[in-house]
């Protein structure tokens, strides 16, 4: 990284939100922002935090960023928290130099995980697709082929209402307002009280241990990359009450609330600007 010795706002690391915060719901980051999310990898760690699986962290951000130029010094500034940060992967440059290595994954190290069990995630399936049926919100003849609803991630398990590869439109349209998901919420709730619910993305409710949100995802990444919360500032577009990017907001780390990627575009290059990386 660039030794730059007073840098924007004091921070050393930009965390964000996925969907919405740097793309459109599951798509790629767009090439605009794989070009300026690479910039920023010479001057801060890039931390990621999201309710999505490792798998889409690679399509979604890693495949965009190597098509954007990046290299695996830059890479090794780029910090995965998957499921909330329940997960986190480094990369790993001496196996993503070895053209042997038989996988792109195999370029991304498991720091740690904190699976839920194999009798909590059947208990969570379960109510989750009841209390979405009592309501009618239950809507698998919508899916496409080879898609599911609920979705096992290791260390939550996530009901998406239209499955994970519904046309955008359709997920935007589904619950604008999140009052459908907030009504399955207070149903599983009532059935399944000992968990964490949160609202994400367009159409996502995501299911863990309690405790295990981006609160918990955020203290390991301080630990992790030895910083103080001073020295982050996170993006999100959920950072209502209820919200699953609410609990960082609550550990009063500098937060820039967006409505969408735009936003989040609109600051990176103005974050950039004043650190004199010219215009991208």
């Amino acid at each position: 990284m660039n030794n730059t010795p007073t840098l924007t706002l004091q921070k050393r690391v930009l965390s964000f939100d996925v969907d919405q915060t740097l793309n459109v719901a599951k798509t790629p980051i767009p090439p605009e922002m794989a070009k300026v999310l690479t910039k920023c990898l010479d001057y801060f760690e890039i931390c990621p935090i999201s309710g999505q699986k490792f798998e889409q962290f690679l399509i979604q951000i890693v495949k965009p960023l190597k098509d954007a130029g990046a290299t695996p010094e830059q890479l090794q500034h780029l910090h995965l928290f998957v499921a909330q940060g329940t997960q986190y992967y480094q990369y790993n440059s001496a196996t993503a130099e070895n053209a042997d290595a038989p996988a792109a994954d195999k370029e991304w190290h498991q720091v740690y995980n904190y699976p839920l069990s194999d009798a909590d995630v059947a208990k969570i399936t379960e109510t989750l697709e009841q209390s979405a049926r009592e309501l009618g919100y239950w809507e698998a003849d919508r899916l496409q082929e080879g898609d599911e609803i609920i979705e096992n991630r290791l260390s939550q398990v996530t009901f998406s209402a239209l499955g994970q590869t519904a046309p955008t439109e359709a997920k935007y349209a589904w619950d604008p307002d999140l009052k459908k998901r907030e009504k399955i919420v207070a149903k599983c709730r009532e059935k399944l009280p000992n968990f964490l619910y949160e609202i994400g993305g367009t159409t996502s409710i995501n299911v863990a241990a309690p405790g295990m949100n981006k609160e918990f995802g955020m203290t390991h990444l301080l630990e992790e990359l030895k910083v103080d919360k001073s020295q982050v500032l996170y993006f999100g577009d959920m950072t209502q009450p209820g919200g699953n990017d609410y609990p960082i907001v609550q550990m009063d780390i500098d937060t820039i609330a967006v409505r969408s990627h735009e936003d989040t575009l609109f600051a990176l290059r103005g974050i950039l600007a004043s650190l004199g990386a010219g215009v991208i």
